[in-house]
């Protein structure tokens, strides 16, 4: 493939990537907004923080306004290599649940270990069940106790921005993906 022809692929793709958004923000009767969000959220962790307003506002600026969330619980560790395993309940604004577990392997500059409860936001699920597949994504995180943290994961024009408030500790960067599932299974691929 020529530099001319992946160049263009990538500018292809960014403007893609942003026009997701405005997508998002189009239909209001499908989404959800921030405010019903965060109540949501602050509901599942139980308590509301400042990090975790400041991480459901970011999120509402990169990506405007999700139609499904999922709330689950995960566990993690890494030395270099890493594995994560979790489950929760899909939500779709207007209706659609279903439940979804998850485990992903990764590999990085990545040290430790963590438990989490997680409230991923998911924007652009056209059904429950296109839930289940692989998300590739890049993580750089710093958990500490009671420590907040956010990163995304795309794929086929999904776009899943989980919110971790979790106890452990675990620091680096690694990239990997994460394989969401119908069923629980211990195999990380």
């Amino acid at each position: 493939m020529t530099d001319r022809r992946r160049h263009l692929q990538h500018l292809a793709a960014l403007a893609s990537a942003a026009a997701l958004p405005a997508w998002a923000a189009e239909d209001p009767d499908s989404t959800y907004d921030e405010e019903s969000v965060l109540k949501a959220a602050t509901d599942f962790f139980g308590q509301t923080t400042e990090g975790l307003a400041k991480v459901i506002e970011k999120a509402f600026k990169d990506q405007g306004r999700p139609n499904a969330y999922i709330k689950g619980q995960e566990a993690s560790g890494a030395v270099t290599v890493g594995l994560r395993y979790g489950d929760g309940e899909l939500l779709m604004k207007g209706g659609g649940s279903a439940k979804v577990y998850w485990a992903g392997p990764s590999i990085g500059f990545d040290v430790g270990g963590n438990a989490s409860k997680v409230f991923t936001l998911i924007y652009h699920l056209p059904k429950a069940s296109a839930i289940y597949q692989r998300f590739p994504g890049v993580d750089g995180s710093l958990y500490y106790i009671g420590g907040a943290g956010i990163n995304y994961q795309r794929l086929h024009g999904i776009v899943l921005a989980p919110i971790r408030l979790g106890v452990g500790l675990r620091a680096g960067a690694s990239v990997g993906y994460i394989h969401y599932r119908r069923e629980k299974s211990i195999n990380p691929f």
